[in-house]
């Protein structure tokens, strides 16, 4: 029995756990991956305040991971099936036990949306990558596409310009959503080149992937671009396959929560990427933790009286 689970070990849940811990509480992390999320695999971070020449993203990660297990987090490496959430005592399947706790913090991120296009999953892993910083080694010398034009797009675009010779900015509009900042950067690095009010239509190869078909967003002509990888940013999905009805959620599958972020289950609360929030970055999960985590607190204490 825990005082509150936190179902993710990403920013936000890593926040919470050190929050919760701090506060005295019994606190869990549950993860079926290593700590840190999508953050942890990002080359660089620059936008999250204190360091001003950036902080590579496992390693920030690692330092909030280290620093839940100073104040007592327990970490359970599982996945996550199913909750059942409606009575007081919460309840968390995994894969091979049954945990409970008096509050939840769900905190389990997103994950990179799919392309949908023929040839994304022929070639998963065989040149099409979702993860430049995992990646882009591979692509030393050779021509990469990179499918997106918000900031994930654009920031992984100039990273993979360390390793490529030429890297194709694919985006369906004329304008980005990415930083003005991102986009000047892109746009002064010789090695970029963009691909306006263009669609990928189809990713080619035999085995490999070999090029792109890109087609005019109006649904005009088709060409093919010879490349050697290509990387997806086009925008992320909730990862909460293991919700089944209980909590409400948008069209798109994130948890709505209250400005508390409390959701519509008492004692339940969501934080992070996986919340409908207009903003998802390590910075805005971080304050989700923090505020999941104190709510927690005030709730576990009225419980008492």
């Amino acid at each position: 029995m825990y005082d509150v689970i936190i179902v993710g070990a990403g920013p936000a849940g890593l926040t919470a756990g050190i929050y919760a811990a701090r506060g005295g509480l019994k606190a869990a992390i549950v993860e079926f991956a290593m700590p840190g999320g999508q953050a942890a695999s990002t080359e660089n971070i620059e936008n999250y305040p204190g360091f001003p020449e950036g902080i590579n993203g496992y390693e920030l990660m690692n330092a909030f991971h280290k620093q839940a297990l100073t104040f007592g987090v327990e970490f359970i490496f599982e996945e996550v099936q199913s909750l059942a959430l409606k009575e007081r005592i919460k309840k968390i399947q995994t894969t091979s036990q049954v945990l409970e706790a008096h509050a939840i913090i769900i905190a389990a991120g997103s994950k990179p949306r799919l392309l949908g296009v023929p040839g994304e999953e022929t070639f998963r892993g065989r040149g099409v990558s979702y993860c430049a910083t995992c990646d882009g080694a591979f692509f030393k010398g050779k021509t990469v596409v990179v499918v997106g034009g918000g900031d994930a797009a654009i920031e992984e675009g100039v990273y993979l310009t360390k390793f490529a010779q030429e890297v194709i900015i694919v985006h369906r509009r004329a304008g980005f959503r990415a930083s003005q900042i991102a986009v000047n950067r892109a746009k002064d690095n010789p090695k970029i080149r963009f691909e306006l009010n263009t669609v990928v239509a189809e990713i080619l190869g035999q085995g490999r992937v070999e090029g792109v078909r890109i087609q005019e967003a109006n649904g005009g002509e088709t060409r093919e671009i010879p490349a050697d990888g290509v990387f997806i940013y086009v925008g992320t999905d909730p990862n909460a396959q293991f919700i089944h009805g209980e909590i409400e959620t948008d069209d798109h599958g994130y948890i709505l929560t209250d400005q508390r972020l409390q959701t519509n289950i008492t004692g339940v609360y969501a934080a992070g990427d996986i919340r409908n929030t207009p903003l998802r970055q390590v910075a805005t999960a971080v304050g989700d933790g923090a505020l999941a985590a104190v709510e927690v607190e005030k709730y576990l204490s009225e419980m008492k009286k």
